[in-house]
């Protein structure tokens, strides 16, 4: 599986890593693709596995997120979506 997720892309190049092989820095930590699990690019900013499961549970513990919303989005981006 990809390490480099591309929001927004067709469909036949989504999840592609990177053509050239560029690193891809985390907008929030700095840290490159290569050091990370994941990194998701978004229009002009990006974030890695680390920095969105750091939100994700800052927005649980704030009461800000119902649990199971919260338990939607991880699987979302951990690729075990129900069907």
């Amino acid at each position: 599986m990809a390490k480099v997720v591309k929001l927004g892309a067709k469909k036949e190049t989504q999840g592609a890593e990177n053509s050239n092989n560029e690193l891809v820095y985390c907008s929030f930590c700095h840290r490159p693709n290569t050091q990370v699990l994941k990194m998701v690019q978004g229009p002009g900013v990006n974030i890695c596995s680390e920095c969105a499961m750091i939100a994700v549970q800052y927005l649980i513990l704030n009461d800000r997120m119902p649990s199971a919303e919260a338990q939607q989005i991880l699987d979302a981006f951990w690729g075990k979506a129900k069907k």
